[in-house]
């Protein structure tokens, strides 16, 4: 087993590469248990030649032009070889590789600091504005609806639903290439209707916090909610790179109810994910992330969720109960702290369970849960997916106040505004339950 040549580019460069990615290349040799002997190196050439990997390779930062420009050079010479996306920011790109090509990378390019599945991302599922205290916040004799602020909503794709008419402002699809909003999956349309669905369809009934704020569809996973890395981080590119744009009109607010199982990768920046969405939010943008679905267990916060920096958010069950908080308690399934890297999360929690909102019709969703409908336009879902968008509203009511907060600022304001429980574990609720109008400064 150790005599093949990829087992021994494993164990040479083990620390540049990520723990998915080598156990892939070792179990590719599993096979080779049931073909004779005299075979397996014949099979090892063929595997290695023929074998299509996706990939995400990560330079060190001042020899990232050189890394790509040799990578450039080495899938050239191999087929099924291809480079796909370059993010300068974080140092990386995107490839498909073959065991070959790779083997050839970590031997020769010595800009190589780490190599990544690409791994799949997946959609977390499994009364709340009145219940977050978010329902007519009135400031400076302003009743504060979201207006002038921008939402991307990175999910799979918007319907054009009465409930956003005119407000969907930008679409942008990184699955099928399409460039008019449309869901067909229906997690994201349900989660941009929790943040700033107007009701018009209910006659004002299922109405988000942020219901005059703009959105922007960014569609990063496909029919049935899944994605990759690569997709994830072109979306999250995507947003940063808008508002280098339109500086005029930029987003002010990601919301982002995906994620994947934490893997440990020593520390936490040192995750891809993690990486990317610290840039958006260093550059301004306030992040809001599920904190995943796999509770109650501890340590079950999602990438990148567990990041220091973005808004994690856990989901609370309010019982359907919007004037009390006696009854309320966090969700069994919302995922709790510590982190993997002992980080104390999430940082609060917002309405998770049993959340109406937009509907897409005849999408993934829509048909495998008919039962979920809700009258002819909507839909009830439940999970930190819809926690998520519903504290991106509160946000966007916040930035609608002062455009001047920064993320940090934001963040702070939201924890410090908190319902607090008794004798509470900050690694299960958080800061506490949100409260609008206690995060908003009269």
């Amino acid at each position: 087993m150790f005599g093949y040549s990829m087992i021994q580019t494993v164990r040479n460069h083990a620390k540049q590469l990520d723990r998915p990615l080598r156990n892939e290349l070792v179990n590719l040799y599993r096979p080779f248990k049931y073909t004779p002997c005299f075979l397996h190196r014949l099979f090892e050439k063929r595997l290695k030649r023929k074998k299509k990997l996706s990939v995400i390779v990560q330079f060190h930062p001042e020899a990232y032009e050189s890394g790509c420009y040799q990578i450039g050079q080495i899938t050239k010479k191999h087929r099924k070889n291809k480079l796909y996306h370059y993010y300068s920011r974080i140092s990386c790109c995107s490839a498909d590789m073959t065991p070959d090509s790779i083997d050839e990378m970590l031997a020769n390019c010595k800009h190589v600091k780490k190599v990544y599945k690409n791994k799949e991302i997946h959609a977390l599922l499994d009364v709340a504005v009145e219940s977050a205290n978010a329902k007519e916040v009135v400031r400076n004799n302003t009743t504060l609806t979201g207006e002038g602020t921008k939402i991307a909503i990175v999910d799979t794709g918007i319907y054009p639903h009465q409930d956003l008419s005119g407000r969907i402002t930008d679409f942008v699809d990184f699955i099928n290439g399409r460039s008019e909003p449309y869901d067909d999956n229906g997690h994201g349309t349900h989660c941009a209707g929790d943040v700033a669905g107007n009701g018009s369809a209910s006659s004002g009934k299922y109405m988000g916090p942020a219901p005059e704020a703009n959105v922007a569809g960014v569609k990063v996973l496909n029919n049935v909610g899944s994605g990759s890395l690569d997709t994830i981080m072109q979306g999250v590119e995507w947003c940063i790179q808008y508002n280098e744009d339109n500086p005029d009109s930029p987003i002010d607010i990601m919301s982002m109810s995906l994620g994947t199982e934490p893997q440990d990768y020593g520390e936490e920046d040192q995750d891809p994910l993690v990486q990317i969405v610290e840039e958006a939010w260093r550059n301004g943008i306030t992040v809001c992330v599920a904190a995943g679905n796999s509770g109650p267990d501890p340590q079950t916060i999602s990438s990148p969720a567990l990041s220091d920096r973005v808004i994690t958010v856990g989901a609370l069950d309010d019982r359907d109960t919007a004037d009390t908080r006696s009854d309320d308690d966090v969700a069994s399934f919302s995922s709790r702290g510590p982190t993997i890297y002992g980080e104390v999360k999430p940082d609060i929690l917002a309405p998770g369970v049993d959340i109406i909102s937009l509907r897409s019709p005849n999408s993934y969703i829509d048909k495998l849960q008919k039962s979920n409908r809700v009258e002819e336009y909507y839909f009830t879902m439940s999970g930190t997916s819809m926690a998520t968008p519903i504290c991106a509203g509160v946000v966007s009511l916040m930035k609608q106040h002062n455009p001047e907060l920064t993320p940090d600022e934001i963040k702070e304001l939201l924890k410090n505004g908190a319902d607090l429980w008794k004798d509470r574990d900050n690694n299960i609720y958080g800061a506490g339950y949100i409260n609008a109008e206690n995060s908003i400064p009269q």
